[in-house]
């Protein structure tokens, strides 16, 4: 993984924040204008989009404080909150635009299907620009991937409102603009998802999942010396930074406990890219006082 440009990310964030306001604004316009739910829809998801991106904003600048007395870890969490938050309000978005499309369906309203389209094709070249911007940040942040998707999302409701309004030209078909409503719906529901369960799994401290923890249990006992690695835990802080804590016992009362634990921390570093390790070294006369397991 490359370093993270904090500078970049901050940078990325604020002309998303600054294209996806003003987008929001004219289909929101264009919508209640042409009567379209798919312009109307899109313009709802964009505005929880602009409060996403404001979110996401906001726990760039406060991860970057640094630690205190009472947060020793500092503030990494601040971006896993924010891409939990950002999928769960994806989720209620998806209830809101099922539930309209579905009233809808069964009396399809008059569509301005000229506006609408014309709406709707610059709505998705903004949403490109923006994307573009987001894309290449996505993999160093959750929080960023929660707000890349938000865009991403929006890009498709875009598309799909181009497509249904060149339906409704092209056939006269009003209920493709619901049709295509439901199905942007489904696709952000799908995107969210993975999402969620990224930030649930470090909320909950759940292996990191590039991790298998009993290939790093043999690794680390590999280390000369090293007779026994037991309450081995390893957990994310956030996207990307990985910590471990473990007992490590080794043969012998005169082990060079020292050059056990650099090894040990190299090996971490080296093979399962975990930076912050704390291992406590134990001898054999300690063993007996170690509650089973």
């Amino acid at each position: 993984m490359h370093p993270r440009d904090h500078a970049r990310e901050l940078g990325a964030v604020r002309t998303g924040l600054v294209v996806t306001s003003l987008l929001c604004v004219g289909e929101l316009v264009g919508g209640y204008l042409t009567n379209s739910l798919a312009l109307m829809t899109d313009a709802a998801h964009m505005l929880t989009d602009v409060a996403a991106l404001g979110l996401s904003l906001f726990a760039l600048w406060i991860c970057a404080r640094p630690a205190s007395e009472t947060k020793t870890f500092g503030y990494y969490r601040a971006e896993i909150l924010a891409a939990l938050v950002n999928g769960v309000v994806l989720w209620v978005v998806v209830v809101f635009i099922l539930a309209e499309a579905w009233r809808r369906l069964h009396d399809p309203p008059s569509v301005a299907a000229g506006g609408m389209l014309g709406v709707a094709l610059a709505g998705l070249c903004a949403n490109v620009f923006v994307a573009v911007r987001l894309r290449e940040h996505r993999e160093h942040s959750l929080n960023l991937r929660g707000a890349y998707l938000h865009v991403l999302s929006d890009l498709l409701g875009s598309a799909g409102a181009v497509v249904a309004g060149t339906v409704i030209i092209f056939t006269g078909w009003r209920a493709a603009d619901d049709v295509a409503s439901a199905l942007i719906a489904a696709l952000i529901l799908v995107s969210s998802w993975t999402l969620v369960r990224e930030a649930v799994d470090v909320l909950m401290e759940a292996c990191p999942a590039h991790i298998d923890v009993e290939s790093l249990r043999r690794s680390l006992e590999r280390v000369p010396g090293t007779d026994e690695v037991h309450d081995l835990h390893v957990w994310s802080l956030t996207t990307g930074r990985y910590a471990l804590s473990a007992h490590a016992v080794v043969a012998g009362d005169h082990a060079d406990d020292d050059a056990i634990l650099a090894a040990m921390a190299d090996v971490c570093a080296r093979d399962f890219h975990i930076e912050h390790v704390t291992i406590q070294i134990e001898h054999e006369s300690r063993r007996a006082a170690e509650p089973a397991h």
